[in-house]
């Protein structure tokens, strides 16, 4: 049962619910007080034990019941007897006719699961099922086109080739019997399958949840079904969620500096050089402010919409955020992302100024006439939008003030490097001011440019 436990915590882990080592410890601990003789029971003592949201106790609840619900083998139903007047026990059927009609106890020569087949114990084959799994490492299941494979394995270490050697004999001395055996091993196959099967979708969840993943990783933002927009919603939050871990807090390590010795030494020359008081080197680290500002014009609505979300994070990892979003006309939306839900944020920004024809002269003297005083020489500006202003005039000349007045200024385009410059696009007029010019056409060039902005400031 200890190494059922021990499995249960990976599937567990397969399906989302993070479960640590010094978790896993308390769980065992609980589980040896209240015991495993009541399912019940133990299914609660895990939740508690192992759960630490409302989220993840419905997910542990359901890999429990998949990961505890063993497939049982089909019972065969032996033949009803065409006599129906019971024989006297005068009369009854010697042994090798019983044998010889399929019914009687195994013979001894056969091996034991052929025995155990015949003898048709539900629980000693399901207990034989799962102990060849265990033998067989169905935990390390990845894919479906493995199931064959695995299917085999446990079948091997239940003695498989043994059975068939059987099955040879048997139908030559007794055919009958050997029918019987081979509808049991149809059955015991088929219980095998739905074995491999329960174990696929239990440890299996992760990883076909990751090769997902990859691929939404990759593909164009502005390209999504509309199917997938909330696949890709859940991993633009997974993103949010990696950068604010990564960078609320810093190591204490980061935050002190290094061990400065010479100081160190000079500090404690009273004590013989025993360093009681000690010194570090410190860098000095700006204080992180950060301008977004964001096109949510038709043409990039729905990559803008994730950038956004990503933009919400931000707030909880910088103090000093200051975002804005556009189309025709500038307005900031900081109070929005910080007092609201994503969802909520998102829907009243488009709902503002979402959609439009965009227009990046007019929101650039939206910019410098309201909100200009928000950069200093430590400001960080970014801007996200494929700079594409409808033939109107870019005003290429406040982007350049607004560089000057910031320490860097980042642009952040959808489109390809080859649209650059082409119909309707300043790209190329803008970036003569931009520090940093990236193509940011998936989530994971979007993820790696808002990392690499925020870890400068760590």
């Amino acid at each position: 049962m200890r190494e059922n436990i021990h499995r249960f915590f990976r599937a567990a882990r397969g399906a989302g619910v993070l479960v640590s080592p010094a978790e896993s410890i308390d769980a065992m601990r609980a589980v040896a007080e209240v015991g495993v003789s009541d399912r019940a029971i133990l299914r609660d003592t895990l939740l508690l034990t192992l759960a630490k949201s409302q989220d993840e106790k419905l997910a542990l609840g359901d890999c429990f019941d998949l990961f505890f619900s063993q497939p049982e083998p089909r019972q065969e139903q032996p033949e009803a007897d065409s006599d129906d007047s019971p024989q006297d026990a005068d009369q009854s059927p010697s042994s090798g006719a019983a044998s010889e009609a399929g019914g009687g106890p195994p013979p001894e020569e056969l091996g034991s699961l052929a025995q155990m087949l015949l003898s048709q114990d539900r629980n000693a084959i399901a207990a034989a099922i799962a102990g060849a799994a265990g033998a067989a490492s169905l935990s390390d299941i990845r894919y479906s086109t493995q199931r064959g494979i695995f299917s085999s394995r446990i079948l091997d270490a239940m003695g498989l080739q043994r059975l068939r050697d059987d099955l040879d004999e048997l139908t030559v001395t007794n055919p009958a019997l050997a029918e019987r055996l081979r509808a049991a091993l149809d059955a015991l196959r088929e219980a095998v399958r739905d074995t491999v099967a329960q174990g696929l979708a239990l440890y299996a969840r992760e990883e076909a949840e990751n090769l997902r993943n990859e691929i939404l990783r990759n593909a164009p933002l502005a390209r999504i079904e509309r199917r997938q927009v909330a696949e890709m919603r859940a991993l633009i939050r997974q993103i949010a969620r990696r950068l604010r871990e990564r960078y609320s807090k810093p190591r204490k390590r980061q935050r002190r500096g290094h061990l400065d010795v010479r100081r160190t030494l000079r500090r404690n020359a009273a004590w013989g050089g025993v360093p009681f008081l000690t010194a570090w080197k410190r860098k000095h680290r700006d204080r992180p402010r950060i301008v977004a500002i964001c096109d949510v014009s038709g043409s990039v609505a729905q990559v803008s919409d994730f950038f956004l979300l990503l933009i919400h994070s931000l707030h909880e990892v910088v103090d000093d955020v200051h975002s804005f979003a556009f189309s025709s006309h500038l307005i900031e939306v900081s109070d929005i992302l910080e007092s609201k839900s994503p969802e909520e944020a998102m829907a009243e920004i488009m709902s503002k100024v979402g959609f439009g024809s965009s227009d990046y002269g007019s929101s650039l003297v939206d910019f410098e006439k309201e909100f200009m005083s928000t950069l200093t020489p430590q400001t960080t500006v970014i801007v996200l939008g494929d700079a594409r202003s409808n033939n109107l005039d870019p005003r290429a000349d406040i982007l350049r003030r607004i560089s000057e007045r910031s320490k860097r200024l980042v642009w952040l385009n959808p489109e390809g490097r080859l649209a650059w410059g082409f119909g309707d696009s300043e790209m190329p007029r803008y970036a003569t001011f931009c520090s940093v010019v990236r193509q940011c056409a998936t989530a994971q060039q979007l993820e790696r440019a808002v990392s690499d902005i925020v870890a400068t400031y760590q």
